[in-house]
């Protein structure tokens, strides 16, 4: 997929309109605690700089109620963060569309920066709103998306402002075309052996992905709790772990495409297992075949472990989606930890796609060692899936 450069499009001394991604964490202070999606968008935003542009910066962040402006989730932390990164005066528009935005918008010179307050406070971004998408292309003579993490959603700002411009004046930003390639080469032209890590809570969230998948890597390792799909779909007993039964004929499905195919495909060999989804529940080390009837298994083993190790010793390339266990519980997070330590030490090319496991690689701290780290966890999903994203979509050559 070749997408509009922004490198070959004409920005010198434009006015210009970024979609960003400052979807980030904060704590209970509203302080950030992972500027990591802030941080990715630099690159574009001193490109535009270099060039003398005046910039508008728009972005969502969490998910206020549908068109209601509300100071929680204010992008007012995030500009406070630019300006420590960038070093300039960042202007915070008090609304996206409206009096203060277009005011502040008219007045904006080259080298001048403008954040939009949250997208979403306008109802028409989740709807992808004509009117409400040509009022923000109204403001600027390029439009620029570097918001991989939202490029899976037709929303205003991603798609929608895309009809407003002819293919010289939008482009992809240094983030999205890099996400783009990346993916693109990892799933067209891997180096091999190429193996692949799914793990996360339900089938159903990943099976698309492992379908596409398949003829794509030469091993599977699953973990997490889609695991018990697969694990009783062999006829084991998983007592009470999280199973969608109605996902047994897929998932016995898959397991016979990847024999066909000739794909390794492993499953946990031994998980932890509790008495109750609680981080003081009582718990034990079992087999996958021996889960005592009434508990759920909650993570993977360490003889699990010592095999998936084994299994990953010789591949050239590692794709981790999903964690092992319930990472955000000390005491089921063993798994994922061991197995983030032996992908960050493999001398492999290793790609986190986003979400869970960017945030549980960054919990331990290994997120420098990683060799890329989507920014975008339901985007990357999608292009996992052989998707082509509707933001992505627009920015075609």
């Amino acid at each position: 997929m070749e997408l509009l450069n922004i490198k070959e499009c004409d920005i010198a001394n434009k006015k210009v309109f970024i979609r960003c991604d400052f979807n980030v964490p904060m704590d209970d202070y509203n302080n950030i605690t992972d500027d990591r999606r802030i941080r990715s968008a630099l690159a574009t935003i001193n490109y535009c700089l270099d060039q003398k542009c005046a910039i508008i910066l728009g972005s969502h962040f969490g998910r206020p109620k549908d068109g209601v402006k509300d100071e929680k989730y204010s992008l007012s932390p995030v500009a406070r963060r630019l300006h420590q990164l960038l070093k300039l005066d960042i202007q915070l528009a008090e609304d996206v569309v409206g009096e203060s935005a277009m005011k502040l918008s008219s007045e904006l010179k080259g080298g001048e920066i403008l954040l939009l307050e949250n997208l979403r406070f306008e109802k028409g971004e989740t709807k992808n709103d004509a009117e409400f998408s040509r009022a923000l292309a109204s403001m600027v003579d390029i439009y620029i998306n570097d918001a991989f993490g939202v490029s899976h959603r037709a929303h205003a700002s991603v798609e929608g402002i895309t009809q407003f411009f002819d293919k010289e004046h939008k482009a992809a930003g240094f983030l999205l075309q890099k996400e783009i390639q990346f993916f693109g080469v990892l799933l067209e032209r891997p180096v091999r052996p190429f193996a692949a890590i799914v793990g996360g809570s339900k089938v159903s969230g990943k099976l698309e992905a492992l379908i596409n998948l398949l003829p794509k890597v030469d091993k599977i390792l699953i973990g997490g709790g889609m695991a018990f799909t697969f694990l009783k779909a062999l006829g084991y007993d998983v007592g009470k772990s999280l199973v969608e039964d109605d996902l047994i004929p897929e998932a016995i499905k898959v397991m016979e495409e990847a024999r066909r195919l000739g794909v390794k495909f492993y499953l946990p060999v031994d998980v932890v297992a509790a008495e109750k989804f609680a981080p003081d529940s009582m718990s034990r080390l079992v087999s996958a075949q021996e889960i005592p009837e009434g508990w759920m298994g909650l993570d993977i083993g360490p003889a699990t472990v010592r095999l998936y190790r084994q299994v990953l010793a010789d591949v050239q390339t590692i794709l981790w989606n999903g964690p092992m266990g319930v990472y955000e519980m000390e005491r089921f997070a063993r798994g994922s930890n061991k197995i983030a330590h032996f992908v960050a030490d493999s001398y492999a090319t290793t790609v986190v796609g986003g979400g869970d496991t960017a945030d549980l690689v960054q919990r331990v701290g290994l997120d420098e060692e990683i060799t890329f780290i989507s920014t975008g966890g339901g985007a990357s999903l999608e292009l996992l899936e052989g998707k082509v994203l509707p933001g992505v979509k627009a920015l075609l050559k």
